[in-house]
């Protein structure tokens, strides 16, 4: 009797906590899911009429699409850096893409450096013991995964998704192997797992002899295991392990990335809709392909098909509405031969040109399709609260319920609880690039700042009414000297000479006195 009454007071004690009670909310899971050079204009909610992703629009049409969302950088690692940081790119660790091969004078072989050389794959690795969003949300009580693309380490480095914060990793360490769909290995944890596939060596233009315009001449460049598949299974086993529990799960596919494969009958069907296309019998770097604008849709509709089935996963474990799922994409749209942005628009509003894409600082190379859904329980809305990436630590904090660790954000949680009233503003955005001679850009409002050729030291910045101009086509620094001066004031506060000694991550800037 005694041991009932300890057992009821401790029950007692543990609900006027709130550990345990049933009034207290569940912490909400989240699923992020990133794509990889996907423009802002490549989903059907942000305007596209060729590609179908009906199921990424039915999450826009039950949740909130943000018009403003930016990117933190225009490349992979720099962007995913900010991700598992919260840092922007003046106070950032990795600002560039750096790969650990090195390939010798005069070497031709491109990717298959790193294909031929397994034991040199991988990135500039995160710093020892950095803070990272991982470890925020592990801390929280959060089950985490992160399956895809890391690209922010090596094997043997201490910056692998394990030791930064991720109890679960399945996908590419190495961001450049991630460039084939079809590849011979993937790391599972610690463990280098063989796929089945065969080694496909890229950069070379379909051989002579073969007809351009079969497409059995291109099926050598396939393989038996799509990396999607096998990405998504693992995605949906780890959810399913966790059901009972709040998870964390970043979804890090590799589409549209280059070299754009897909599988045949997928393609097919975009053959049929799209209608007759020239092929592509020289890929560049990566790989020859006889329809290349229909496997680019293909792969963007193949993840929004893999989107409908983790939602019914969701609806069929119960953990629907307690479920965030975010698509976005880590930065704009490349361009190359395997990768048709003009012809699908992929900028939307904003210039895809070449140039202004993918590595720039133009609206097209970092402005970002950023929908959120969090089951049935949000008012569907359109908002344009200027945010980026940095914005996420923060934002998923709150929500989890920690504190998190220092970084450059707002949390934008208050607009996923439904009240966007109390939602704190940016007084500006800030960006920077070391790449491509050196990029700047601030955000102020209506106000867009944009510093080009850095490097060569050009202190002249320009300036564009991006709402009235989203294609920053007319400059009109030489009228308002007053916003440039407040856009100089930004750069001041927000540029640090980076914490590794790398000069590639560190931008020149020539900021006039």
């Amino acid at each position: 009797m005694k041991t009932n009454k300890l057992l009821l007071a401790a029950a007692a004690a543990a609900a006027a906590a709130g550990c345990g009670s049933r009034s207290q909310a569940p912490k909400p899971n989240i699923i992020y899911l990133m794509f990889d050079d996907l423009g802002y204009g490549d989903l059907g909610c942000y305007g596209q009429e060729k590609i179908e992703t009906p199921n990424i629009d039915a999450l826009a049409s039950r949740g909130i699409l943000f018009t403003d969302m930016y990117s933190a950088a225009p490349l992979s690692a720099p962007s995913r850096s900010c991700i598992v940081t919260g840092k922007h790119m003046g106070h950032g660790q990795i600002r560039h893409n750096q790969e650990r091969y090195q390939p010798a004078e005069g070497d031709q072989l491109g990717w298959n450096g790193i294909f031929l050389n397994p034991d040199q794959q991988g990135q500039q690795p995160l710093l020892p013991g950095t803070k990272t969003i991982g470890k925020m949300m592990q801390e929280a009580g959060y089950k985490t995964a992160m399956v895809g693309k890391w690209g922010l380490g090596f094997p043997e480095s201490e910056s692998t998704p394990n030791k930064m914060g991720f109890d679960y990793f399945y996908g590419f360490n190495c961001q450049a192997l991630a460039h084939s769909y079809y590849p011979t290995t993937l790391w599972e944890n610690d463990k280098e797992i063989e796929t089945g596939n065969e080694l496909v060596m890229q950069g070379k233009p379909l051989p002579e002899g073969l007809d351009p315009m079969d497409i059995a001449s291109y099926r050598q460049y396939n393989g038996k295991y799509y990396s999607c598949d096998l990405m998504y299974d693992k995605l949906e086993k780890f959810v399913v392990d966790n059901a009972d529990r709040p998870f964390f799960a970043m979804w890090t596919t590799t589409v549209p990335h280059s070299a754009v494969q897909a599988p045949e009958e997928e393609v097919m069907y975009y053959v049929n809709k799209l209608g007759e296309e020239e092929p592509c019998t020289d890929g560049g770097m990566y790989l020859p392909n006889r329809y290349p604008l229909a496997t680019y849709a293909a792969m963007v509709t193949h993840i929004d098909t893999q989107v409908g089935k983790m939602v019914a996963k969701l609806k069929e474990l119960g953990i629907w509405d307690n479920t965030i799922f975010i698509v976005t994409s880590d930065n704009g749209p490349a361009h190359n031969g395997n990768s048709p942005m003009e012809y699908f628009q992929s900028g939307g509003p904003f210039s895809c040109a070449a140039g202004w894409g993918k590595s720039s600082l133009h609206e097209g190379g970092i402005r970002m399709p950023f929908v959120a859904a969090w089951g049935d329980r949000l008012k569907p809305t359109k908002t344009n609260h200027m945010a980026y990436f940095a914005d996420l630590m923060p934002t998923f904090a709150e929500l989890a319920g920690v504190e998190a660790p220092e970084n450059d954000g707002i949390s934008f949680a208050p607009i996923l609880n439904g009240k966007p009233k109390k939602q704190q503003e940016h007084p500006y955005l800030y960006w920077e690039f070391p790449g491509g001679k050196g990029w700047v850009a601030v955000r102020i409002g209506q106000w867009k700042g944009l510093l080009q050729r850095a490097n060569k030291g050009n202190d002249k910045m320009e300036l564009y009414n991006i709402v009235d101009d989203p294609r920053e086509t007319e400059n009109l620094a030489a009228e308002h000297p007053d916003i440039i001066a407040a856009m100089w004031d930004a750069v001041k506060e927000s540029h640090e000479k980076c914490v590794i000694d790398n000069p590639k991550f560190d931008t020149k800037i020539n900021i006039p006195e």
